[in-house]
């Protein structure tokens, strides 16, 4: 009988090729220009679902872009594993930072990555990850391993919300029917520290516009006379935070939800090291909210931040002018028990209440999703941990992550089932950066993991 080290020793190049093909596709769902790539990374999808065996396979309509779907019914009676992922990414920008083409993956070898890492936009977010999945189940199937039932839903549209995956799941409950929902979009704390995701920040994002006179002015004839909507915009920013880098919008600590000491002691033990973290990102000092460790400020405390700020004249040479409007995106990491839906509220009421007369202001909501906690004694996570330690040789640390993947918590509300965050990624990986890169170890030791973690979760529910 082959084994899955087996099957990765003899199809390492193989399965690096598949995985350049599909990151040579831009399949960037925020920009209408890629739309017809968009469409060919599902198509790809689909392609490799057929090919490692799976069922019922076909490429399936929404109010936006496709949903991938495919299955591997062995037996009815057997549990039911769903596989969560997306073959769409972020946009490539700023181009001139990348240090090699972002649709034209290579492998350089980096400190954290001496076997060499794949540099491309998706190579961890969420392509390679994905990918993963598909090859680990492969190789089950070929080999007449696989203990259970899986089944696969890909979308396009997660860097944007996942704006008509709700739509999906929605009128497919009974074709997504599950035991357990297993996704790999997170990442662990290094090569040799597995980890699992237990707690995820949830997500608040709005865009902001201050309007001042009806048209752009000549600020010699009317600066200092009329409000200028970038000075107020970056005042009315600035508001939003104390001298403690505590949000100041009133109401929006009040469903905070404060962890114990115990549980923070146990978050200090982490390990973390913070030379290297400044290192990394070359800075000579962090910065949060005061009375919380960096670890703390960005996993278990809320956040506010400006994504992007525009307005005026921004292009070559001079223009002397007191623009018409400013805007600014912003977004707001929550953590439980905070509501997506009550904070955008809560932002813009006091937003408009910063802003000075002889300016408007509009506020609009433009997506979210609420915080989610997993438990560590289900069987899925136990299996998961089961198949991280067989992999890595050691017990994966359970870890709250501040990244935001609002379909979580839809899945539990939708299909009843939870959702186990077993990703291979790391922080240094620059997803939604330049350079974005995911470690060759990690592309196959995630195979690797992931093919044991099936026959672990039947284990766990057969005992």
């Amino acid at each position: 009988m082959q084994t899955i080290n087996d099957y990765l020793s003899s199809h390492k190049q193989g399965l690096l090729n598949e995985l350049f093909d599909l990151l040579r596709i831009p399949s960037v769902s925020a920009d209408p220009t890629y739309a017809t790539d968009v469409e060919a990374a599902a198509d790809f999808i689909k392609n490799q679902m057929t090919k490692i065996g799976l069922d019922h396979v076909s490429v399936e309509e929404t109010p936006g872009y496709p949903i991938v779907y495919g299955e591997k019914i062995i037996n009815p009676d057997l549990p039911t594993v769903l596989v969560y992922g997306h073959y769409d990414v972020q946009p490539p920008d700023p181009i001139e930072l990348w240090e090699s083409d972002p649709f034209e993956p290579v492998i350089k070898k980096t400190d954290l990555h001496p076997q060499g890492a794949i540099f491309a936009r998706g190579a961890s977010d969420d392509k390679g990850q994905m990918f993963m999945h598909l090859k680990a189940v492969e190789f089950l199937l070929q080999n007449q391993q696989m203990p259970v039932n899986v089944k696969f839903m890909i979308e396009g549209e997660e860097e944007v919300g996942s704006p008509s995956l709700a739509w999906y799941v929605a009128r497919n409950h009974n074709k997504l029917k599950n035991d357990v929902i297993i996704i790999s979009d997170t990442g662990m704390v290094a090569n040799d520290i597995p980890a699992i995701t237990t707690g995820l920040r949830g997500l608040a994002y709005v865009e902001v516009t201050v309007t001042g006179p009806n048209r752009d002015l000549h600020s010699g004839l009317y600066g200092g006379a009329v409000a200028n909507p970038i000075n107020v915009l970056t005042k009315m920013i600035a508001q939003l935070t104390d001298d403690k880098n505590h949000i100041t919008i009133p109401g929006f600590y009040d469903r905070v939800k404060e962890l114990s000491s115990a549980e923070r002691e146990a978050i200090a033990k982490m390990p973390f090291d913070l030379k290297q973290y400044q290192k990394d990102l070359d800075i000579d000092a962090v910065y949060g909210e005061d009375g919380y460790s960096t670890i703390e400020r960005q996993s278990i405390r809320p956040s506010l931040d400006v994504n992007g700020i525009w307005g005026g004249y921004t292009g070559e040479g001079a223009k002397t002018i007191i623009p018409s409007k400013a805007h600014a995106k912003i977004s707001m990491r929550l953590v439980p028990d905070q509501d997506p839906n009550e904070i955008p509220k809560m932002f813009e009421d006091y937003f408009k209440k910063l802003a000075p007369k002889g300016v408007k202001v509009s506020v609009q909501n433009l997506h979210g999703g609420y915080p989610y906690v997993t438990p560590t004694d289900s069987p899925g996570y136990k299996a998961a941990a089961q198949a991280m330690k067989k992999a890595f040789g050691k017990e994966p640390l359970p870890i709250y992550s501040g990244g935001s993947i609002p379909i979580v918590p839809l899945f539990e509300k939708e299909l009843g089932t939870k959702s186990i965050l077993m990703g291979f990624g790391l922080n240094s990986d620059a997803i939604h950066s330049p350079n974005e890169h995911y470690g060759v170890y990690n592309y196959f030791k995630g195979i690797e993991t992931i093919s044991y973690f099936y026959d672990f979760y039947k284990k766990q529910l057969t005992k």
